[in-house]
């Protein structure tokens, strides 16, 4: 019996024991905040610059020049020379037609410099006989005019020839790349349909629309940035339509690209436009500023003191936002964020950065 009540007293003095290790662990007071170390902060002035914010967009390639070569003549195709995706310059054979009159334009030419190879060899006897007066100045002078009427017949002839000969060689007007193509060898080209479609090399046209809230922003003579696969073209707005468009309720615009050859005619594209911009403004970092309830405020150094500082905003854009008013170039504001930030605070200045 007194072996138990030995145990149990041994039990509880352990337990006594223990106890005297174990509480302290859970009631070790906590540090005073006011013993902590002060937060270490980086802080920048804020700086005057420009600062814009661009609009992302989406619009589809057009060539500035595009050309629908349409024959002057109807007729069966007899030899094509180009295929789509050539690039032609211009006067460039493309095609050739048979018009089934260039013979009988030929014809009539090679008849009429017969009629005038004759009138030619009959002025010439008709000069040495006038010479010597064997025939009178009147006979003379018929003789001459047939001559005369017989070049004239003869140039209309070939003239009429040489127009044959370029209805049926059907050339290109300008230099550029064939977008499409309807000739065949055998086919037959008309004067209601084109032959091919020419895309001019060198300036593109991106067609966009834009809402009504950035008609202000957008003018004939800004400035525009266009990607396409990792490329980027610098371009310029060209027209923006003052009426709405009924199928899309947006206004139509359009920017021209140079030397944008590798952008392929009705792609899509993404194109930028400055939809806001101030210049010299006074810019912070967009991660200084903090709201609370939709107010903004920064933080500020003064001697080793924060404050807690309300401003009024303008545009941001990725990195930057301008601040309208409650600082000045002179004001030190931290960038570094801390939860131990707050008014009157205390703060170090991180090393090498002077006040």
């Amino acid at each position: 019996m007194k072996k138990r009540i030995i145990i149990a007293a041994a039990v509880v003095a352990a337990a006594v024991v223990t106890g005297v290790f174990i509480v302290p662990r859970y009631t070790r007071p906590q540090t005073d905040p006011e013993t902590s170390e002060p937060p270490v902060v980086q802080a920048v002035r804020p700086q005057r610059g420009h600062i814009e914010v661009s609009r992302s967009l989406i619009g589809s390639v057009e060539p500035s020049n595009l050309v629908n070569v349409i024959p002057m003549a109807a007729g069966e195709i007899t030899a094509v020379h180009v295929n789509v995706g050539d690039y032609v310059t211009e006067g460039q054979l493309l095609c050739e037609i048979d018009t089934k009159q260039v013979e009988a334009a030929r014809l009539q030419m090679e008849a009429a410099e017969i009629q005038l190879n004759d009138a030619e060899t009959n002025l010439e006897r008709m000069q040495v006989l006038y010479a010597s007066g064997d025939i009178a100045a009147q006979a003379y002078e018929q003789v001459e005019s047939a001559a005369k009427a017989a070049q004239i017949q003869y140039d209309s002839a070939k003239l009429a020839y040489d127009y044959q000969i370029e209805f049926s060689q059907v050339t290109a007007s300008i230099a550029g790349r064939i977008e499409s193509s309807s000739m065949e060898v055998h086919g037959m080209a008309t004067q209601s349909s084109p032959l091919c479609v020419i895309s001019g090399d060198g300036a593109r046209t991106i067609s966009f629309s834009v809402t009504e809230a950035m008609l202000d922003h957008v003018r004939a003579g800004e400035p525009v940035r266009v990607e396409k696969n990792g490329s980027t073209y610098e371009g310029t707005v060209t027209e923006v339509s003052t009426m709405v468009n009924s199928y899309t309720g947006l206004f139509d615009a359009k920017a021209t690209l140079e030397e944008a050859d590798a952008l392929i005619s009705g792609s899509t594209v993404r194109l930028y436009v400055t939809s806001q911009e101030a210049d010299n403004a006074l810019t912070l970092p967009v991660d200084a500023v903090y709201y609370d309830g939709g107010r903004p405020y920064v933080y500020t150094y003064q001697d080793g003191t924060v404050h807690e500082v309300p401003v009024e905003t303008g545009i941001s854009d990725d990195t930057d936002i301008e601040i309208v008013s409650g600082l000045t170039e002179d004001d030190l504001v931290i960038i570094t964020w801390s939860p131990e930030l707050y008014e009157n605070a205390p703060a170090v200045l991180k090393e090498g950065e002077a006040e």
